[in-house]
Order: structure tokens, then sequence, then C-alpha cells
């Protein structure tokens, strides 16, 4: 097992992150991908050498996503979550490695819209971000969802996540 360097920081005042419990929620979710041949074999780690993986997760709100989204993606609306794949983003020739370690980004959460999108489909919140960071870990991969196909691969593969840890989704 590759070393694993995250860093969780939680912004938004109404939902105390037990940042422990999902760091380790977070591990278990890109150890359980790593262990897929789908993923592992055809993300953006597959040509590189590395001893750790780090990326970061920010919680904020739906009022930072928007301004996030509006001034680094000329979008114009609040988003459930951003994802910066830094690496699988990047041309291969600018891909780097600093000590065996590779940065694959960050995933920024506006937890306010996980707390609605959890009462729409009436689960628990937890259980409804923990589906969202399943979903930036693919992004941070390099897995999006272009086509109909891709976003069914992305969908079946983060249920999967989940349900390796004892948690059913059903809730698309």
């Amino acid at each position: 097992m590759k070393k694993f360097n995250l860093y969780i920081e939680n912004q938004y005042q109404d939902w105390n992150i037990d940042t422990d419990k999902y760091l380790k929620i977070t591990q278990d979710i890109f150890d359980f991908y790593m262990s897929c041949p789908e993923i592992k074999d055809y993300c953006c780690l597959k040509k590189y050498d590395y001893d750790t993986i780090s990326f970061d997760i920010l919680f904020t709100d739906s009022q930072a996503t928007h301004e996030i989204n509006k001034e680094y993606r000329n979008k114009d609306y609040p988003a459930d979550i951003i994802t910066f794949a830094v690496f699988a983003d990047s041309p291969e020739e600018e891909r780097f490695i600093l000590d065996m370690e590779i940065n694959l980004g960050e995933i920024i959460i506006g937890l306010d819209r996980i707390i609605e999108e959890a009462a729409k489909k009436e689960i628990s919140k937890e259980t409804e971000l923990i589906f969202m960071i399943s979903h930036g870990i693919l992004h941070l991969l390099g897995f999006d969802h272009q086509t109909e196909e891709d976003f069914e691969f992305v969908v079946t593969h983060q249920k999967l996540a989940l349900k390796s840890m004892g948690i059913e989704y059903d809730k698309i």
C-alpha cells in the first residue's frame, strides 16, 4: 500500500466534520478504486512510479463554490463539488513527481448543497458526503462523465465504493 497524504479543511460552520473519520473514509475509497483494474489500469497514475499520493479536500458552502466556479471555471452557479485534478488534467510532459509524491489536486465540496441533496433523496448527509467524496476522487484520477457511458461508469463505481464500506446507495 502506498502512503496517503490528505489534508481536510472545514470552513463550513454549520456542520462539525470529524476530519479523522473522513480521512479514513477517503483513504478507504481511494484504496478501493486502486483495487479495481478498470480504474487502476486506466487512471492518470498508471505510468508513474511513486510512494505517496496527496490531495486536499475543502469543505465550504455554495456561496464559495459559486465564487470559485465563476473565477476559475467561467461558470456562474454554485456547485455541490468542484474538482481541480491538477495531475490528471496536466499534459503528461508537464506532470511532475516531487520526492516520489504525486499531488492529485483538490476537491471542494459545498456542504450546504450536500445537506439539501441528502434531504431530497431522504438519506443521511454523511452518506451523500461520502458519495461526493468518491466522485471527486474519480475526477482526481482522471475520470470524467461527458458521455452517458462515462457517467454510468463513474456512478457505478461510486456505488461500488460505498458498498465496499457497507453503505447501500441507490438514490441517483
